[in-house]
């Protein structure tokens, strides 16, 4: 029997062998391509069948290394026909040229798909979603920069290594930076604000001015960090506008950061009522108000008179705080809504008002105003 089969085995060889080379080559290379995709499937499916019923965390990671895997595979395969393929000498040099790229771009690939790996496992012990999430939005964005910077940082090595795999393009890169420095000037000249906005994008990853999710207010606006490229960012206003800003701004230029350690912030409602105002009752209001609020984050609640004007009117400033900057401005406006009120129905003569001060003459009813009022409701005899 063990005779047969090396008989025939022997007979298929010489078979192919006798077929044109170009045929042979051909037929091993697309063999060798549909074996090492049916191991690729194999072993995802072993993996994910193991590792993935036990750890369910683990399909993701699997699912981003599924490429790599595939075309390390691939760059196994064909290397081992390349050596048995009756090919000649010029045709195995293209094809080991291409095997060397093959295998750098594998390695950039695999690089790139390690860093989102480490990135995507070590963010998992953070939630955005959280109440109190100033120590997860700022490694979430930290991460973001760094893990960008660091794709544009292998893609670039990657490139540049296969580029000097080949001894003509070395040449010719050597040659070409030697002599242009016009032309590497104008190329630095247009890459600067390029470069500017990675290197803004280091210190921001690193310093942290901003975050995402962070409160802002700049160029008159305020909003939310919604994205944070390696270039720019992405501001979602208040109106549901998207603001885009270059990197560099953060750095270069002031703005007002609302979220920079906390959340938290104190508002600020101001009201313009009479001297006859009773400072103490309005007092007692703002503090009902602000605790049947679930907006008021139960840590501060004053009421003063900041000012006391010309125009016959008293200045009351009441400041609340509130766990974050749109849960502060609906409680100024909710107070400022109930103070109003409670002034309306329970003393309506301590709103802002006109006097007219009626001065009488004698018994007769011939009355006029004095020079010097300007408001009044009731009479001075």
């Amino acid at each position: 029997m063990l005779d047969v089969i090396k008989y025939s085995y022997a007979e298929v060889l010489d078979t192919l062998w006798l077929l044109p080379n170009w045929l042979v080559a051909s037929a091993l290379v697309i063999g060798g391509i549909v074996i090492a995709l049916i191991a690729n499937a194999a072993i995802v499916h072993i993996l994910r069948n193991t590792l993935g019923v036990r750890h369910p965390r683990t399909r993701s990671l699997l699912t981003r290394s599924k490429g790599p895997l595939r075309l390390a595979l691939i760059v196994l395969a064909l290397s081992l026909v390349v050596r048995i393929a009756p090919i000649g000498d010029r045709a195995s040099t293209v094809f080991g040229n291409i095997l060397n790229v093959a295998f750098i771009a594998l390695l950039g690939w695999t690089a790139i798909t390690a860093v989102q790996i480490a990135s995507q496992v070590y963010l998992r012990q953070f939630k955005l979603d959280a109440e109190d999430n100033l120590l997860a939005r700022k490694h979430v964005t930290q991460v973001g920069i760094l893990k960008r910077a660091a794709d544009i940082l292998i893609v670039v090595m990657t490139i540049a290594t296969a580029m000097m795999s080949f001894e003509q393009v070395r040449q010719y890169g050597v040659s070409l930076f030697a002599s242009a420095g016009v032309a590497g000037l104008a190329i630095g000249l247009a890459a600067r604000p390029l470069l500017s906005n990675l290197i803004a994008g280091v210190q921001i990853a690193m310093a942290q001015p901003i975050r995402l999710d962070d409160v802002v207010f700049l160029e008159g606006e305020y909003g939310t960090i919604e994205e944070i490229t390696t270039t720019y960012v992405v501001i979602k206003l208040w109106d549901w506008r998207r603001m885009v800003v270059p990197l560099s701004y953060f750095i270069e230029k002031p703005f007002q950061n609302w979220t920079r350690e906390t959340s938290a912030l104190i508002g600020s409602v101001f009201l313009y009522v009479d001297y006859t105002v009773p400072v103490e009752k309005l007092r007692e209001k703002l503090m009902e108000v602000a605790r049947a609020s679930p907006l008021w984050d139960g840590r501060v609640v004053v009421l003063q008179v900041s000012d006391a004007t010309k125009d016959n009117t008293v200045e009351l400033r009441a400041l609340l705080s509130a766990r974050s900057a749109p849960a502060a401005w609906d409680l100024r406006c909710e107070v400022r809504e109930k103070l109003i009120a409670y002034l309306q129905e329970e003393y309506p003569r301590a709103l802002p008002r006109t006097r007219q001060e009626i001065v009488s003459r004698g018994h007769d009813d011939h009355t006029e105003l004095a020079p010097h009022a300007a408001v009044a409701d009731y009479r001075i005899s």
